[in-house]
């Protein structure tokens, strides 16, 4: 008799186990199926029907989007097997998600970040994210941002050397990897006051760990086979990712120390031997530990990392781009090239902050260019609790996606979206859009915190490249086949003929 009822209880535990779970599938499946999307079939969802090559899936889902955009409003259901996942395009329900303090929680393929990141203001949520994000805000003031376009500078006007250079040669050549250079210099010497000389010396272990690193997480991040750590530390990808950690991790854990060890007295810029020395973010950082103990060397290596994933690349490929599209479009080229030559005439002096205000169009075209090629393409939230959109019920667990490429694409907001216009960002003509409608640093309260560190540089950057040079563009949209991963950059690069001016 004990025997009997133990069985049924073990075949009645069995039985709550599999339809606990399934009745909240079920549940979900409901509901979520009230969005418009592709047929999706149960468990499978859109599986069966995503193409295999990355570029044509990209092109597959865009096609969605454009198809849905009609259809529901800016909203897209689609199944990743049992998944939910809602893709938002709309500036309405774009505000709804970003400017809420309670979805925050970032998607799960940032959990890939997370190794070499830790959890730091990207990666992190809850009360550790508004703790540390509070702390940090006053580090992006803008007294401390203008200390650091003497390195926007310099590091521009190494890049403009090697434009000269190829100039000379009268060659069109793929300009992305020396971008990426120029960022990097830059990004180390403000971050970790570290000067690595990236673009006199590429073969750099640390400079190549970063790039690297990029390279494999996203890699990564496209191929859910690999995502859980046991298969994909075995891997070829997974043993370059456990080397390039280290590196990385050394290099950042070295110079904690070397900084922390020279004292709090150069924290205002002078050296022991009363020489100038530039500030970096890490020395604020280690003040705030000297403030608070409870900031450790783990959490200041976790920001100083996030710091230069965050700095490199989004940069770089904003730069690209811009490179691109003015190299396409010699009427803007030309008023861009009237607006610096009226700031600075014939002279090779040096930036000033005071030179950027004066470079209105520059900043228009930097944006149009961020409109249409956002260095980051598509913004991820795990939703913790239900929420309805377009009176419609979100399950928890959605997986939310703000698509901001579909977003600046958006006919309503920007009429003939593919059209390259920096006009569109005139102040009279920006202040009728929605103030969602263009979200490239995403929106609210868990926007870039970086945003004017990196405007700021583009500016420079691209002010010294058109002081000197003319860019012609030898490649269609098509030849760049844009990818769309963590950052959208181009599959084949960005070939440019440049000539100088002067």
């Amino acid at each position: 008799m004990a025997i009997g009822i133990g069985l049924i209880a073990f075949i009645l535990a069995i039985v709550a186990i599999i339809t606990v779970p399934l009745v909240r599938y079920v549940r979900v499946w409901i509901i979520f199926n009230k969005f418009h999307g592709p047929p999706a079939i149960p468990l499978l969802g859109n599986a069966h029907q995503f193409k295999q090559d990355p570029n044509e899936l990209v092109e597959q889902v865009n096609n969605w989007v454009e198809d849905y955009r009609s259809k529901s409003k800016g909203l897209m259901r689609l199944w990743l097997g049992p998944f939910p996942c809602l893709f938002i395009y709309n500036p309405h329900y774009a505000e709804q998600i970003l400017s809420s303090s309670r979805h925050i929680k970032k998607g799960y393929v940032y959990t890939f970040l997370e190794p070499w990141l830790g959890l730091g203001l990207l990666t992190s949520t809850g009360e550790k994210w508004f703790h540390r994000r509070k702390m940090l805000t006053p580090t992006f003031h803008f007294a401390i941002l203008n200390s650091f376009i003497e390195v926007f500078d310099e590091q521009s006007k190494i890049l403009c050397r090697k434009f000269d250079e190829i100039a000379q040669k009268e060659e069109a050549v793929n300009v992305c990897p020396l971008v990426t250079l120029c960022v990097l210099d830059v990004i180390c010497e403000t971050a970790m006051g570290k000067h690595l000389n990236a673009q006199e010396e590429s073969n750099n272990d640390y400079v190549n760990a970063v790039v690297r690193m990029s390279d494999v997480i996203q890699e990564r991040q496209k191929k859910p086979w690999f995502w859980p750590d046991p298969l994909f530390d075995n891997t070829r990808s997974g043993k370059e990712h456990s080397k390039c950690l280290q590196i990385l991790h050394k290099m950042t854990n070295s110079l904690i120390d070397e900084r922390s060890n020279e004292g709090k007295e150069k924290v205002d810029g002078n050296g022991n031997d009363g020489s100038k020395r530039r500030i970096a973010f890490l020395d604020l950082l280690l003040k705030m530990q000297r403030d608070d103990p409870s900031f450790t060397k783990s959490d200041i290596r976790e920001e100083v990392d996030t710091f230069m994933f965050e700095g490199h690349d989004t940069t770089a490929a904003l730069a690209s781009w811009a490179l691109f599209l003015i190299g396409h479009h010699t009427k803007v080229q030309k008023k861009l090239h009237q607006e610096v030559d009226s700031v600075f005439g014939d002279s090779d002096r040096a930036v000033t902050a005071d030179d950027l205000q004066k470079l209105p169009y520059l900043s228009c075209a930097l944006k149009e260019s961020l409109r249409l090629f956002p260095s980051v393409p598509i913004i991820g939230r795990d939703l913790e609790e239900e929420c309805t959109i377009d009176g419609k019920t979100v399950p928890k667990g959605t997986l939310l996606i703000i698509a901001i490429g579909a977003l600046h694409r958006d006919p309503t907001q920007f009429p003939d979206p593919i059209v390259f216009d920096p006009d569109r960002f005139l102040p009279e003509v920006s202040s009728k859009r929605h103030p969602f409608s263009y979200v490239p640093f995403s929106a609210g309260p868990r926007n870039c915190i970086g945003q004017r560190f990196a405007l700021m540089e583009e500016k420079v950057l691209l002010a010294n490249i058109l002081r000197s040079f003319s860019l012609e563009s030898t490649q269609s949209l098509k030849d760049t086949m844009p990818i769309a991963e963590l950052i959208l950059r181009p599959s084949e690069g960005i070939i440019l003929k440049i000539t100088r001016r002067k």
